[in-house]
């Protein structure tokens, strides 16, 4: 398969990979069978992929789309508690121009930031397996190569993004230090290209947060304070 030559190329074709039997079985059976919350409605069922400008300079990385949020509307973290707590966040860091995120049509934009994910499609119980993982990690390495002339900060939400993120950058020339960084709240750390690497380029400053997971923000494990610190943090280092 040619790699994509631009995102909105790269987004299309992500949509319509079924790669993973039991995601696609999975994402397909919630979309039919829906909550009743949402019954009228009709559900995306395909793999979600990210969103925000090709011109980015601060990537997030999740984990995978919630089975009655992304899976249902077609957007990253839009129609979940998940989302409202990450959009709302946005906005007070001045990334996006409302605080909610309700539809693929309610108008949000973001400012300089995209936000993805290393899975695509939504996995039962929220936990995708490390084959499903490696399976969908081409897509998030190709990404990050199409960002690469403006991307200077990554952000994951949690550890499963912030290893997926080391791995992805690592295979386009990034120096990974060993032993490898471990994933903390609050921590980054900065990937300059690797010695062996034919590419000039300067460090990409990666960012540690806790994932805006209902069991972490209902707890108080992450509040809306510790979101947005770490989002302008990186949201300085990038720029923006």
């Amino acid at each position: 398969m040619t790699p994509a030559p631009d995102l909105a190329t790269l987004d299309a074709a992500i949509c319509e990979c079924r790669a993973c039997p039991r995601l696609v079985e999975w994402r397909e059976k919630v979309a039919r069978e829906k909550r009743r919350a949402y019954a009228d409605e009709t559900y995306w069922g395909r793999p979600v992929p990210g969103i925000g400008p090709a011109d980015a300079s601060l990537l997030i990385i999740g984990l995978a789309p919630a089975a009655h949020g992304a899976n249902r509307t077609g957007r990253m973290f839009t129609g979940d508690r998940s989302g409202d707590v990450l959009f709302a966040a946005l906005h007070a860091v001045g990334l996006a121009n409302q605080p909610t995120s309700v539809s693929a049509d309610d108008g949000l934009e973001l400012r300089g930031t995209r936000i993805t994910a290393p899975v695509h499609c939504a996995p039962p119980e929220n936990k995708p397996t490390p084959a499903e993982r490696d399976e969908c990690s081409h897509w998030l390495q190709r990404e990050l190569i199409l960002l690469a002339p403006t991307v200077t900060a990554v952000m994951s939400l949690g550890g499963f993004g912030w290893q997926a993120a080391l791995n992805a950058l690592e295979t386009h020339g990034r120096a990974i230090p060993r032993p490898r960084p471990k994933f903390g709240h609050g921590v980054h750390v900065d990937l300059p290209m690797s010695d062996h690497s034919d590419i000039d380029a300067p460090p990409i400053r990666l960012f540690g947060c806790y994932h805006v997971s209902q069991q972490n923000t209902f707890t108080g494990r992450l509040t809306p304070a510790m979101l947005e610190a770490v989002l302008t943090e990186a949201s300085d280092f990038a720029g923006l």
